[in-house]
C-alpha cells in the first residue's frame, strides 16, 4: 500500500491530541498533591483533608506517596501490555487510533473523579477511592499515550518531519500544562459567589476535562492511519518485545536520563504553588502568572531548536537542558537564605532562567525515542515503535510518581507540626529541601545522558536513508 508523509497542517492536526492529554495529565501531576495536601492558607479558606497527610507509612512516607508507588506497580504491568498490543494490532483500521479512540472519554472521566473523594473528612473511603481512580488513570493514560507517541516515528518519516512533530507536541504538552494551572486564577471568583472550596476546583477540572476530550478526539476522526503508515505487525508477545527493546544499549541509557529528567519537571510542576504560597508568600493565583510567563517565553525559543540540533546536535543540547534547569532549581533553593531573593524576584528569576531549558527538554527527547526506534528497526527488522514509547510513557509515569513520593515525604520536613500529624502542611526547610533533591536529579540527568552514543544512532539512520 502506498503511503505519503504528514502535510505540516496535518501535524499540528495531530499535535492536538497532546494538548488533550497533556492537560489531562497536568491536573493529575499539579493538583493531586496540591488537593491533597493543602496549605495553611487553602485550609483558612475552607479546604478539608481527606486522606492522612503526615509519614506515617513506616515513618518517612506519605499515603499519598504508597498510593503513587502501587500505581507504579501496575503500570510496570500495562504499559508493555498495551505497547505490545499495539504492535501487534492487525486492526484494518491501524495499529495506534484505534486504541486511541477507544481510550479518550474513560481517560477523561476518571481523571476528574480522581479528585471527588466522597467523604468530606480523612477516611479509609477516600484512600480507597483515590487509589482505583488513580490506577484506572494511568491505565487509560497509557491505552492513548502509548499509541499516540508511537506515531511520532512513525509519522516522522524524515528527520525534518519528526523536528517537526516534537516541536509541536512539545509546544501543545506546555499550553497543555498550563491550561491545567487555569484553577489558580479561576476558583476564587467561583468561593466568591459561595462555592465551596472543593467545588470551585472540582468545576474547572470538569471544564478542562471537557476541552481535553474534544483535543484528544481531534486526531482520532481527522488522521486516517493508514493513509500515512503501512507497517507489518510485529509478532512479538510483550515479555520478549520488552526485553528487545531494553536490550537496545543507547536507549537504556536514555530511558535512565528520561527518568531523572520527568523526576525533576514534576518537582517543579508539583512544587510551584507551594513555593509561591509557602516559600514567596504569594497570593496562589501568581502560580498561574509564572508558569504562563515561562510557558509563553518558552515558545519564543521553538523555533530555534531545530537549527540548534543541526549546528549541535541532540545529545549536547539536551545536557545543556538538564543544567539549566538544575540552574533554576538552586534559585529555588535560595529563596528564604538569600535576603534579595524575596517577593516576585526569585519567580521572575526562574522564569528567564528554566524557559530555555524547557524548550530544549520539551522537544529534542521525543525526537531521540523516534532515532533509536527507527535504527533499532532498521538493524533488526522489526518495528517496535509502541513499545520503544512505551518505555518512554513508562519513564514519565515512573518519573511524576518518585516526584510525587519525594515531594510528599520532603516538603514536610522542618515543619513545627508532629510528622506524623493527619494534619501536617508543607514547609520552608522542606520545600528547600524538595528544590536541591530537584538540582540532583537534573545533575545525574546530564551525566547519564553523556554516555549516550548519538553518532553511532545517526550514522545508522544516514546510511540507511542514502541507500534508500
Amino acid at each position: 500500500m502506498q503511503t505519503r508523509r504528514l502535510t505540516k497542517r496535518e501535524m499540528r492536526i495531530f499535535a492536538i491530541g497532546q494538548l488533550g492529554w497533556s492537560i489531562l495529565s497536568g491536573i493529575v501531576t499539579t493538583w493531586l498533591v496540591t488537593f491533597y495536601l493543602p496549605t495553611d492558607s487553602s485550609v483558612s479558606a475552607g479546604a478539608k483533608f481527606y486522606v492522612p497527610t503526615g509519614l506515617i507509612v513506616l515513618g518517612v512516607l506519605t499515603i499519598l506517596g504508597l498510593i503513587s508507588f502501587i500505581c507504579r506497580i501496575f503500570d510496570a504491568v500495562t504499559d508493555p501490555w498495551i505497547a505490545s498490543l499495539s504492535d501487534r494490532s492487525k486492526n484494518p483500521k491501524g495499529r495506534r487510533i484505534p486504541f486511541m479512540k477507544r481510550a479518550a472519554v474513560p481517560f477523561a472521566v476518571v481523571t476528574v473523579l480522581v479528585f471527588f473523594a466522597p467523604v468530606e473528612r480523612i477516611s479509609k473511603i477516600n484512600i480507597v477511592w483515590i487509589l482505583f481512580f488513580l490506577i484506572l488513570f494511568y491505565l487509560f493514560m497509557t491505552m492513548y499515550c502509548t499509541p499516540y507517541n508511537a506515531l511520532i516515528s512513525e509519522f516522522g518519516k524524515t528527520q525534518e518531519d519528526r523536528m517537526y512533530i516534537s516541536t509541536a507536541i512539545s509546544l501543545t504538552f506546555f499550553f497543555g500544562t498550563l491550561l491545567a494551572y487555569l484553577p489558580f486564577a479561576l476558583a476564587g471568583p467561583l468561593q466568591g459567589m459561595g462555592i465551596s472550596f472543593a467545588w470551585s476546583y472540582r468545576i474547572w477540572f470538569i471544564v478542562l476535562a471537557v476541552v481535553a476530550l474534544v483535543c484528544l478526539l481531534v486526531p482520532v476522526f481527522k488522521l486516517n492511519e493508514k493513509d500515512f503508515v503501512d507497517a507489518k505487525p510485529s509478532e512479538t508477545n510483550a515479555m520478549k518485545s520488552l526485553i528487545k527493546t531494553f536490550s537496545n544499549r543507547e536507549f537504556r541509557k536514555f530511558s535512565l536520563s528520561d527518568i531523572t529528567y520527568w523526576i525533576g519537571l514534576t518537582l517543579f510542576q508539583t512544587g510551584l504553588p507551594f513555593f509561591v504560597t509557602v516559600s514567596m508568600k504569594l497570593d496562589p493565583s501568581n502560580t498561574m502568572l509564572f508558569m504562563g510567563g515561562m510557558t509563553v517565553l518558552s515558545a519564543c525559543f521553538y523555533p530555534f531548536v531545530s537549527k540548534l540540533v543541526v549546528k549541535f546536535g541532540k545529545k549536547k543540547l539536551v545536557i545543556c537542558g538538564f543544567l539549566g534547569l538544575a540552574l533554576a532549581y538552586v534559585i529555588t533553593a535560595l529563596i528564604g537564605v538569600v535576603p534579595a531573593l524575596s517577593g516576585m524576584l526569585p519567580g521572575i528569576l526562574v522564569v528567564i532562567i528554566a524557559a530555555f531549558p524547557m524548550a530544549l527538554l520539551g522537544i529534542i527527547p521525543q525526537a531521540i525515542v523516534a532515532d533509536v526506534a527507527e535504527e533499532d528497526a532498521i538493524v533488526t527488522g522489526e518495528k517496535r515503535e509502541g513499545m520503544f514509547f512505551a518505555a518512554r510513557t513508562f519513564a514519565m509515569k515512573l518519573g511524576q510518581s518518585v516526584a510525587m513520593l519525594v515531594f510528599t515525604s520532603l516538603a514536610v520536613l522542618g515543619s513545627a507540626q508532629d510528622l506524623s500529624s493527619n494534619d501536617l502542611t508543607a514547609s520552608e526547610p522542606g520545600l528547600r529541601i524538595v528544590a536541591i533533591a530537584a538540582v540532583v536529579f537534573c545533575v545525574l540527568g546530564a551525566v547519564i545522558l553523556a554516555a549516550y552514543d548519538e553518532k553511532k544512532v545517526m550514522k545508522t539512520l544516514g546510511n540507511h536513508s542514502a541507500a534508500e
